[in-house]
């Protein structure tokens, strides 16, 4: 494995830290398409999953003050149920066919973010439950959780560390679901590959804790403009058909 490889992923790592930690997701978006470029899709989901735990476990303990704890009971437990039985079906299905309707529905958040019209329409929180578990579905499938989840926590109106604090419990609940299942079917696939995981938990890490101080000096109306321009961004990226 190149040096260049090594410092290149460390670097967009640490980026991607520090997004998760402004808007609650970023690191399987950002990590898994360019490891894909290198090993292939289905490897970049198994590497970054190491690397997006650890670094939800630390930001979540950081903000743990803020976590709301009536969305984390249902909204946790069913996203963690999907991204059960999305882990449990990574081999089986193919993940690009899934991607074109994952980033459709970001675009349409996005949009209806960015528009205020999330604002003025509220969906039934059932449908937001729903959401929560295809949320952990498609992170088990394709890697890539967030922005669903994002989108399905917007509707709560939650303040942007209360927000990201939520999310990353969720996002947490599904990669202690996700992760062991990974690395049972990956075997001894992983064990050549500890240099890039090692390089990419600590530049998640040290992002992680780079991103929480731009948190938490967002306003609620900034913070939403951003975390909608996110989400819309990793929907195009979906659509063009990136690894």
């Amino acid at each position: 494995m190149s040096l260049w490889l090594l410092c290149l992923v460390s670097a967009v790592a640490l980026v991607a830290g520090a997004t998760a930690s402004v808007v609650g997701f970023g690191i399987g978006s950002l990590l898994t398409p360019l490891i894909a470029l290198r090993f292939g899709t289905d490897t970049a989901i198994l590497v970054v999953a190491l690397p997006h735990l650890a670094g939800s476990l630390l930001r979540g303990w950081r903000l743990r003050r803020y976590v709301d704890r009536s969305i984390i009971v249902r909204f946790g437990l069913l996203s963690a149920v999907g991204g059960l039985a999305g882990a449990l079906l990574f081999a089986r299905l193919t993940p690009a066919a899934l991607t074109p309707i994952l980033g459709g529905l970001l675009v349409l958040t996005a949009a209806a973010g960015l528009t205020g019209w999330s604002d003025r329409w509220q969906p039934p929180k059932a449908l937001v439950w729903i959401i929560g578990a295809l949320s952990g579905f498609f992170g088990g499938v394709v890697g890539n959780q967030g922005g669903m989840r994002a989108a399905a926590l917007s509707v709560f109106g939650l303040a942007p560390a209360p927000f990201v604090a939520t999310s990353t419990v969720v996002g947490v609940f599904i990669d202690l679901a996700r992760t062991p299942v990974y690395v049972y079917e990956a075997g001894d696939g992983l064990a050549g590959l500890w240099p890039l995981v090692t390089v990419t938990v600590i530049g998640v890490v040290a992002g992680t804790l780079l991103g929480e101080r731009l948190l938490l000096g967002l306003s609620p109306a900034r913070f939403r403009v951003i975390v909608s321009g996110a989400v819309g961004l990793l929907g195009l990226w979906f659509l063009v058909g990136l690894p």
